[in-house]
């Protein structure tokens, strides 16, 4: 039986559909056992925990292993893959990384699989904890989503100075 492919070459999208197939079942059995708030809570701390991860394994990968919004912003570039967010970049500094996201393919993926009252805490609560394992420098700032039925996702992004 051939070995599956590393991770990393599954486009985004593609995993983020796998990985809601198998949260869906977890969830829904943590819900029947241990009640729906227990159920989210536990979701949501797992997928920080591995968003964390997915950052510090990306910011490895960083040129000279050094974390910074240039790198950051190719990163991000992954997340289109498959034409998953349709964005609209309003700053890419050295200081500064904005963009706004006018269509997500992730949003719609959820609806259309039934899990729509998850997508927050399977994709969008990804968000910030990923910069975290990234950098801990770096700083996201949101305060709309497109799968909490926004317009757009205001990304933006710092990093906060040394000292």
């Amino acid at each position: 039986m051939p070995s599956p492919a590393p991770a990393a070459s599954v486009p985004l999208l593609t995993r983020r559909r796998i990985e809601a197939e198998f949260a869906r079942g977890l969830y829904e059995q943590m819900k029947e056992e241990l009640g729906e708030e227990t159920a989210r809570r536990v979701l949501a701390r797992a997928v920080i925990r591995l968003a964390r991860a997915a950052g510090a394994q990306a910011a490895a990968q960083a040129p000279d292993g050094k974390p910074d919004l240039a790198s950051f912003r190719t990163v991000a570039e992954g997340w289109k893959a498959e034409e998953a967010l349709t964005t609209e970049v309003l700053a890419a500094t050295p200081e500064a990384f904005d963009f706004n996201v006018t269509r997500c393919r992730y949003a719609e993926m959820y609806r259309a699989m039934g899990l729509a009252d998850l997508g927050v805490l399977l994709s969008c609560n990804r968000d910030g904890a990923f910069c975290e394992g990234y950098d801990p420098a770096l700083q996201m700032t949101r305060t709309q989503t497109r799968m909490e039925g926004a317009p757009f996702c205001d990304f933006r992004f710092r990093r906060r100075a040394a000292g």
